[in-house]
C-alpha cells in the first residue's frame, strides 16, 4: 500500500462548517470558536459538534444559515496564503502536495495529495494532477490535461514528468508513464507507456511522431513573464 493511500485511510473526516444566527445566544461548545457582531453571531467548527447544539436550541434563533463546502473529508486544503507559488482562484491544491515558490497554478486545476510542482512549471485551467504525480521544473500541463493518479486505482507507479515537457490541452497520461524531459505531448493525446527525451507524440493512443526540432521548439516555447 502506498503512504499516499495509507493516510487517507488513517485521516478524520473532516466536515468544518460557519454558521451565522441572529439574534446573539450564550454558546460555549468545546473546539468551536464564537465571533460576535451586534445583533448577530458566527460559529465556527465541526459540523458533528454544532448540529446538536442548533437542533436543541433552533427556536432561539431568527435567523440560521449554515455554510459548508465539503461532508466527510479526508484531507484538507492548502491554503493559498501558505503558498510562494502564483495560485488563481478557484485552483485546489490538498495538503501534502509540494508546489514550488514560482510554480503557477491555474483557475480550476486541481493538484491531488502527494503531487509534486516543479520551479517555473505551469498547470493550466482545468488540468488534474493525480495523487503522487511528480512534474519537473519548467514544464506547462496544458488545460483540462489529465496526469492519472496512484490512489484509485491503486498504482505503485506515479506519472512522471522530467523537466522542460510540455503536455499538449486535453492529454491524458495513465499511471505509471514517465514523460521524458524536453518531450512534447500533442493535445488530446492518450498516453499509455514511456515518452523518451526529446520525443513528439501525439494520438490515442499516443505514437511518436518525430524529434523535437527547431521549429517545433519555437512553437512550444514558454512565456516567463506569465510565471
Amino acid at each position: 500500500m502506498n503512504k499516499h493511500i495509507q493516510n487517507l485511510q488513517n485521516a478524520v473526516p473532516s466536515t468544518p462548517v460557519k454558521v451565522y444566527v441572529k439574534p446573539i445566544s450564550s454558546v460555549d461548545l468545546p473546539g468551536c470558536v464564537t465571533f460576535r457582531g451586534v445583533d448577530f453571531m458566527i460559529i465556527c467548527g465541526q459540523w458533528e459538534d454544532i448540529a446538536p447544539f442548533l437542533e436543541a436550541h433552533g427556536d432561539r434563533f431568527t435567523v440560521c444559515m449554515v455554510e459548508a463546502d465539503r461532508r466527510n473529508s479526508r484531507l484538507p486544503l492548502i491554503p493559498p496564503e501558505k503558498l510562494n507559488a502564483r495560485v488563481e482562484p478557484g485552483a485546489v491544491i490538498r495538503q501534502s502536495a509540494q508546489i514550488a515558490d514560482d510554480a503557477v497554478i491555474m483557475m480550476g486545476a486541481v493538484v491531488n495529495i502527494g503531487a509534486v510542482i516543479g520551479s517555473g512549471t505551469m498547470v493550466d485551467m482545468g488540468a488534474v494532477i493525480g495523487g503522487g504525480a511528480q512534474i519537473g521544473k519548467n514544464c506547462h500541463i496544458g488545460a483540462n490535461a489529465v496526469l492519472a493518479g496512484m490512489i484509485e486505482p491503486a498504482c505503485m507507479q506515479p506519472v512522471v514528468v522530467e523537466e522542460d515537457v510540455l503536455i499538449g490541452a486535453g492529454a491524458v497520461i495513465l499511471e505509471g508513464v514517465c514523460i521524458g524531459r524536453n518531450a512534447v505531448v500533442g493535445a488530446g493525446a492518450i498516453v499509455t507507456a514511456d515518452v523518451p527525451a526529446n520525443a513528439v507524440v501525439a494520438g490515442n493512443p499516443a505514437r511518436f511522431l518525430k524529434w523535437k526540432d527547431e521549429k517545433t521548439a519555437d512553437k512550444v516555447t514558454l512565456t516567463d513573464g506569465l510565471r
